[in-house]
């Protein structure tokens, strides 16, 4: 799709009337629903949804049910998935298909409101590895006609020298490892040309946007999961977050799938318009709110407060998330009695304390940190406690950072 660029939109969806945007969703959406029971045998309904509300009717899909299905039938569980150029994993294990059509993950539109576009070079430091955010945003940036140095993250002197050399205009990456590169650069004496971020996969903290703007830098956040693509994104309004239009997000009561009223904290659930992999009522655990009203900057689709927090424990980590699952896994691989992550900030990055209690026979922390890098494929500070003295209250991931 090409850029409405009279408008200052990436196109004319962007600013459709509710009633056309709802419309146009409930065929496409019973598209979808067509197209899972044709692929999967699978009876959602008896026939085409009447409107939107009707979703609520449906059963909610979560990523535990993923990890069952594709263990069941590998690699997508069954699903209706089609034209996959690409598979990734992501921790569960879980398998996400990807394409190479234009735009597949509909990253283009959130760094059309970044502001980068054709002439802009961006430093893509999304890792490419395995999990698909490298590919996510390369896509998004072929989109919108900008040129990409897939960067990843590590080798940070490298990617000073290769954005020096190379006048990369735009970042893409994690909110904190911008600071990295910018901190690497002030040492080696070296003025970076970067204007404009556009960062996923973890938390902007207000702190931290503002040392980019005092350096310059516009920064923008999305929110997108490797299973969905972009879900919501900010505009230069920096009001809430805005829909995307090739999505139909839901905020229901955690744990029941019932929407909750507008303005009512929930947990985000996604309905997919992407023909090539039809997810319907995709529950991210994540919780938000939609906002009232429209964005100033004219986009008309509605909007949510951002990341609120999880509806389970579940959290992310440096741009990586880390489950109970993972914890218990933990567990069993060290012999350990309880083990407990806590996340924390150290200034603007992202700490991890991972509590352990062993008995006084276990002392090889750097054993455990071993097996931590490898279970939770982060490092973090490893403390060994008493046995019996991590609190009592069900909780083996604690995040402590306010996002205030």
């Amino acid at each position: 799709m090409m850029l409405d660029k009279s408008q200052g939109h990436f196109d004319a969806l962007e600013t459709r009337s509710a009633d056309q945007r709802a419309a146009e969703q409930l065929e496409a959406l019973n598209a979808q629903l067509a197209r899972v029971a044709e692929a999967q045998e699978s009876c959602l309904v008896s026939g085409p949804l009447k409107d939107l509300a009707g979703l609520a009717d449906l059963p909610v899909l979560r990523k535990s049910d993923l990890v069952a299905w594709q263990a069941e039938t590998p690699p997508f569980g069954g699903m209706a998935v089609s034209n996959v150029a690409h598979i990734f994993q992501s921790p569960g294990p879980i398998y996400e298909p990807g394409g190479i059509s234009h735009d597949w993950w509909r990253m283009g539109r959130f760094l059309h409101a970044v502001g980068i576009g054709a002439g802009d070079i961006v430093q893509n430091c999304f890792g490419y590895h395995l999990t698909p955010a490298g590919m996510i945003f390369e896509s998004g940036a072929r989109a919108v006609g900008a040129t990409v140095l897939p960067a990843g993250v590590g080798q940070t002197e490298l990617q000073v020298r290769a954005a020096k050399d190379i006048g990369c205009t735009a970042y893409a990456g994690t909110p904190d490892y911008l600071k990295v590169i910018l901190d690497k650069a002030d040492e080696m004496g070296e003025t970076l040309g970067f204007t404009r971020a556009a960062v996923g996969g973890g938390a902007l903290f207000p702190s931290l946007r503002q040392e980019y703007a005092d350096r310059g830098i516009a920064c923008l956040q999305c929110y997108a999961t490797a299973d969905l693509g972009n879900i919501a994104y900010e505009s230069a309004a920096m009001e809430g977050m805005i829909l995307d239009e090739g999505v139909i997000v839901e905020i229901v009561r955690p744990g029941t799938g019932d929407p909750v009223a507008n303005g009512e904290v929930g947990e985000v659930v996604v309905t997919s318009l992407n023909p090539d992999y039809p997810l319907i009522r995709f529950a991210t655990g994540d919780l938000s709110a939609i906002l009232p009203g429209q964005s100033p900057c004219g986009r008309t689709n509605a909007r949510i407060k951002g990341w609120m927090g999880r509806a389970d424990q579940t959290t992310k980590i440096k741009g990586m998330f880390v489950r109970p699952e993972q914890v218990a896994e933990l567990v069993a691989k060290t012999g350990v009695q309880k083990a407990r992550i806590t996340a924390s900030r150290d200034g603007e990055m992202d700490a991890m304390l991972v509590q352990v209690e062993a008995a006084p026979d276990v002392s090889d922390v750097a054993q455990l940190e071993q097996a931590v890098a490898a279970t939770l494929k982060l490092k973090g500070k490893i403390e060994l406690v008493a046995l019996g003295s991590l609190p009592n209250d069900g909780k083996v991931i604690d995040d402590q950072r306010s996002y205030d």
